[in-house]
């Protein structure tokens, strides 16, 4: 994989090393710190070119235009939560995914399958283990966004997300984010509706560059990517990992993300 990655810098094949449990320590002071790290260069630069450049037929020709007008929760209604609450604000998210299957070949598939990276991340998270997805579409997505598109306001899901930004626009494009804006005892909905009026002085905002990993602990922390302008797509590889095996999802989830189902 050295040829795919700078394992001189990130020896996460090395996980017997000290500089490796340098390296993990470092990514949990600043998950712990931040709600995320980035590792900038951890894929190689000609690597991370062509795998951009290895998506952009599809994703010109065959990629699922995602446009929804949503609230940060992504749910219609929030317990405890009037309908006009301003933590129920809407947002209008506009993306273009290409899926697992559409990426055979692809560079992040290779990355995605060595079991030194998912190895890598759960020491990072403190978790057990890490698994691969068994979905075959959303196991890696690879997501556009183009000019005046963006992925707007919200919480995560899961836990963590993980990404490599694979191309950057030439203006926008930056990841915005606050940290531990909510927990699991306090939802923090006065806060979360401050920060969507503007009035949160803790966001923060972070520009990306292509190659770089990047973890953050998206269930807690809101974040968006800003509107990106020009006639250059930002190009981002998301890997989805699991604390359990054989995860995939249901049709209907399928076709709500991707357009279409296949079976697993």
């Amino acid at each position: 994989m050295n040829h795919l990655l700078d394992l001189d810098t990130y020896p996460i094949d090395r996980p017997d090393s000290p500089e490796y449990a340098a390296l993990v320590a470092n990514c949990r002071a600043r998950l712990a710190a931040d709600g995320m790290f980035d590792l900038p260069g951890f894929m190689r630069a000609e690597v991370t070119k062509a795998a951009a450049e290895a998506t952009k037929p599809a994703m010109a020709t065959a990629s699922f235009r995602h446009a929804r007008k949503h609230n940060i929760y992504f749910r219609d209604t929030v317990e405890g939560l009037a309908e006009d609450h301003p933590a129920l604000a809407k947002v209008e998210t506009v993306n273009h995914t290409l899926t697992a299957d559409q990426l055979v070949g692809n560079p992040v598939i290779d990355l995605y399958e060595w079991p030194p990276f998912a190895r890598f991340l759960a020491e990072t998270m403190g978790k057990d283990a890490l698994y691969r997805m068994d979905d075959p579409m959303a196991r890696v997505n690879v997501q556009a966004s183009r000019a005046g598109e963006a992925l707007n306001w919200h919480f995560d899901r899961s836990e963590f997300t993980t990404t490599i930004l694979l191309q950057s626009p030439e203006q926008g494009g930056e990841l915005e984010y606050r940290s531990n804006l909510r927990s699991a005892e306090d939802p923090n909905y006065d806060g979360v509706a401050a920060l969507l009026r503007g009035e949160d002085p803790d966001v923060k905002k972070v520009k990306l560059h292509p190659g770089a990993l990047n973890v953050f602990r998206g269930v807690n922390t809101l974040h968006r990517v800003v509107q990106v302008q020009g006639p250059t797509e930002r190009i981002v590889a998301i890997f989805a990992f699991f604390d359990r095996p054989g995860v995939i999802m249901t049709a209907k989830e399928q076709i709500g993300f991707y357009g279409r189902a296949v079976a697993a």
